[in-house]
């Protein structure tokens, strides 16, 4: 695997960050006080986030899963988080070793974890960017995409649980725009999203106050247009959980999410 150095000096463990306050949320180890706080303090707001956090690492695995049964071998996970069970590669990799994963997150502490944990097979890949999903034409311009992912073949990609943190001004349809546009006929768009169509008013006030970062809640509208011009797949824009479910979902405003996936033609 190849990736770049952790900058530790970019660490700022006195503010809440998305990454930690997920690992937070599923039980891990690797976050700080100002996470902890941050994710308590949603929680109280919102008591369903833990189940979401759970059910969008499920909707990974079902979404990779189901791409790999169709021939995909290629996916750009961006706003990956810190490793924890199943991640992208491990999930591909087990069904076609030889996948190739591009792995981009903004965090130095994912950065690190990523060089320790996320070891690809002898026969694939697996490569860490140190970007922002703001920033598309860095992700790109990359020589670690473009060592390791050959873009005249469909690539996979994965944007779970990451464009809420993308406000409205700063263009998050035409990032998304921009990455798949690089893309080869045949490519995928896997995406999940918080949502406020089943949530109080007084919660959503509390997402689009900012206290707890960045963060845009959108309708199921605002959703689907990320996949204008592209073929969604069955069963199309639905609460994420229901997304090829092989169990009872929650309720769908337990999780308070979208999810879909679509082609490209």
């Amino acid at each position: 695997m190849q990736t770049d150095s952790a900058d530790w000096s970019k660490i700022d463990t006195s503010v809440p960050h998305p990454a930690r306050r997920y690992d937070y949320w599923l039980g891990g180890k690797d976050n700080f006080a100002a996470d902890r706080q941050s994710g308590d303090e949603i929680a109280a707001r919102f008591p369903g986030i833990r189940t979401a956090v759970v059910q969008n690492r499920r909707l990974l695995q079902r979404t990779v899963t189901h791409l790999a049964g169709l021939g995909v071998r290629q996916f750009l996970d961006i706003g990956t988080g810190l490793p924890t069970a199943n991640n992208t590669h491990e999930v591909a990799q087990a069904l076609a070793p030889e996948s190739r994963i591009v792995y981009v997150d903004n965090d130095p502490l994912v950065l690190a974890h990523a060089r320790a944990l996320l070891t690809s097979s002898d026969e694939g890949r697996t490569t860490y960017l140190d970007a922002d999903v703001r920033d598309p034409e860095r992700i790109l311009r990359s020589d670690e995409l473009a060592d390791t992912l050959d873009l005249t073949r469909p690539v996979a990609l994965m944007l779970l649980a990451v464009l809420h943190f993308v406000e409205d001004d700063e263009d998050p349809y035409g990032v998304v725009g921009r990455l798949v546009a690089a893309l080869p006929a045949g490519s995928w768009l896997v995406m999940s999203h918080a949502t406020g169509d089943w949530l109080p008013p007084e919660t959503v006030a509390m997402f689009a106050s900012g206290k707890h970062g960045a963060g845009r809640l959108r309708s199921r509208a605002e959703f689907a247009r990320f996949f204008d011009g592209l073929e969604l797949a069955e069963p199309g824009v639905v609460p994420l959980a229901e997304w090829h479910a092989e169990e009872t979902p929650p309720p769908a405003a337990e999780v308070s999410m979208y999810a879909a996936v679509a082609r490209k033609p």
